[in-house]
């Protein structure tokens, strides 16, 4: 591409209705989540003194935001309880024997402490286009539930929950 010929070779923007989300610990999760972002990142920087102006130079620590979904909650809760049960596991809330149950699963099979989560972004033709994998993740937050009888129209139940993670890799497929 020449400086005078500037026009992109793909001229189709990106859709937020265009992904798809897998988390292996929840799976019930995973066909009512409604929204979902890709978190801000930033690099700490250093500041150097000198007699005229503080000289800002790029840092070596990298700074993850918390990644947040949306979902509607299904009518017998299992979605919603996947993630209740896995902070109260952690949160060990009545027994040490919940965390090690958790404890005791292995990485690997999603099943323990943490979990992968997959956030799939899809081209405008609903292909899989990039996948953006958040390693090491596990919930920090769980909204609650309201119910309310004073709504004219059925308004489904939403809930969101928080997950910090270790870092984020961004791949095409």
């Amino acid at each position: 591409m020449s400086a005078i010929d500037n026009t992109p070779s793909n001229k189709n923007f990106l859709s937020p209705l265009n992904f798809r989300f897998q988390i292996k610990k929840a799976p019930h999760i995973n066909f009512f989540v409604q929204k979902a972002n890709i978190p801000e990142i930033s690099v700490t920087n250093l500041d150097t003194p000198n007699p005229f102006v503080k000289t800002p130079y790029p840092g070596d620590h990298m700074n993850y935001a918390a990644f947040n979904i949306s979902f509607k909650v299904d009518e017998d809760l299992q979605n919603y309880l996947e993630i209740h049960d896995w902070l109260r596991a952690f949160g060990k809330p009545e027994e040490y024997a919940e965390y090690k149950k958790l404890a005791d699963n292995q990485s690997w099979t999603g099943n323990g402490i943490y979990s992968d989560i997959s956030l799939i972004i899809l081209a405008s033709t609903k292909m899989p286009n990039y996948e953006i994998v958040f390693t090491d993740a596990f919930p920090v937050s769980l909204t609650g539930v309201t119910f309310t009888t004073t709504d004219n129209d059925v308004n489904y139940i939403e809930a969101s929950a928080t997950f910090k993670y270790t870092y984020f890799t961004i791949t095409k497929i």
